[in-house]
């Protein structure tokens, strides 16, 4: 008899208890993968929230107050425009976007509004040493999810609303705010006169319901020059990643810059924070159940399979069969047992998270393929060490005493 057959065949023996083991490991790695799933497209969606909020790290000159932190650029402390090239010539990782920013309260008209000078994309680029600095990207861990419906053209003037982020910028162009454009009358490809210099307004940004909409963005160096300050700045805008937030980014830059003051919009991060933890504390839990409930099912259905066919298993040993057959035999029941627990798993746990992650994560939610290895992997090595003891000990059967019994 072929080695497949007496696997296939010893798998149906005792159904019932095949049925209830199974079904341990099937309902535990449905679980464990639902909520993995789950939980890595919520994080993708609080990510994508954190962007569409702005900045939630900004450093500031020491004496600063912080009574509204959106406007926290506003007051007429500076810190040195060098601070930015300790940023991003330090080893520290989840910052993103760095944006440094002058503003100057400005007339226009005999109204007043906010200049405010601004860093393109292609400062960052330009200088050598911040070359590969990696800061225009969502940092490890974090993930954005990005698409080609979700990502704006590089020269897009529209990004500044959400990431102070934008190609190029003329010395000569500025941005208008939504609010200022509307109060001035003024459109895209007019002029604008700002402390005795002429700007081309580029384009008027979307409203946002922030400070941002009574303000014009110009070129930083501009707005330093018109300043008469030399390079200075009110503040350094950072999209951090909460992951790194939590493990102590606000101390880590409070140490690289001594002399400036880093605050954080904690409720923010505090939000993400507080959602991995408990996704993560179940996953770990289920895992923790599985472990013991699944492994536990397993080793009794094999030690009671090994006990009530002991005379069966003597007398294949005493046809010929040697130790090491009765422990394939048994071990390659466990794996076949583990490798469909784990595919069901999977499959299952990937429709459960699909049907159910819109309500959960806010966002449509996609099978991981890389579940499927972790979910086969955990089932077959959890059935394996499950099974291993009972099929030693069948292994071990002496022929003459099985028959001996009545």
């Amino acid at each position: 008899m072929r080695m497949h057959t007496l696997v296939w065949r010893e798998v149906f023996e005792r159904k019932s208890q095949l049925l209830t083991s199974f079904l341990a490991i099937l309902l535990g790695i449905t679980v464990i993968v639902s909520i993995k799933n789950i939980t890595f497209y919520s994080e993708k969606a609080v990510a994508r929230e954190m962007d569409s909020l702005g900045a939630n790290v900004l450093v500031l000159p020491k004496s600063a107050t912080v009574q509204d932190y959106y406007a926290a650029d506003m007051q007429g402390e500076t810190i040195p425009e060098e601070y930015v090239t300790r940023l991003v010539m330090s080893d520290l990782q989840g910052l993103d976007n760095l944006s440094p920013k002058l503003s100057l309260p400005v007339e226009v008209r005999g109204k007043t509004f906010t200049l405010t000078g601004i860093l393109p994309k292609s400062e960052f680029q330009a200088k050598a040493a911040w070359q590969g600095a990696g800061i225009f990207a969502r940092p490890i861990g974090c993930g954005a999810i990005t698409s080609l419906s979700d990502a704006a053209e590089p020269d897009d003037k529209n990004t500044l609303v959400r990431k102070r982020v934008i190609e190029d910028l003329e010395a000569d162009e500025a941005l208008v705010g939504a609010d200022m454009a509307a109060a001035l009358g003024v459109k895209e490809s007019d002029t604008l006169e700002l402390l005795g210099k002429r700007f081309t307004v580029t384009a008027v940004l979307p409203q946002t319901g922030t400070v941002d909409d009574s303000r014009v963005f110009a070129h930083l160096h501009t707005v330093q020059e018109l300043s008469g300050k030399g390079p200075v700045i009110n503040a350094i805008e950072i999209i951090g990643c909460c992951q790194e937030i939590s493990a102590g980014l606000v101390d880590k830059l409070n140490r690289l810059l001594p002399d400036a003051r880093v605050v954080t919009v904690s409720q923010i991060a505090q939000s993400q924070i507080k959602i991995n933890r408990m996704m993560s504390n179940l996953s770990l839990m289920f895992l923790v159940i599985i472990v013991f409930v699944g492994g536990a099912s397993i080793a009794n259905y094999m030690y009671a399979n090994v006990f009530e066919r002991r005379r069966e298993i003597g007398t294949l040993m005493a046809l010929g069969a040697d130790s090491r057959l009765v422990l394939k035999v048994f071990l390659l029941k466990a794996l076949l047992l583990g490798g469909a627990g784990g595919i069901g798993g999977y499959v299952l746990g990937s429709i459960f998270a699909m049907v159910l992650g819109p309500q959960l994560a806010g966002m449509r939610v996609w099978p991981m393929w890389e579940l499927a290895i972790a979910a086969v992997g955990i089932s077959i090595g959890l059935t394996l060490v499950a099974s291993y003891f009972p099929a030693r000990r069948a292994a071990r059967l002496d022929p003459c005493a099985t028959f001996q019994e009545v």
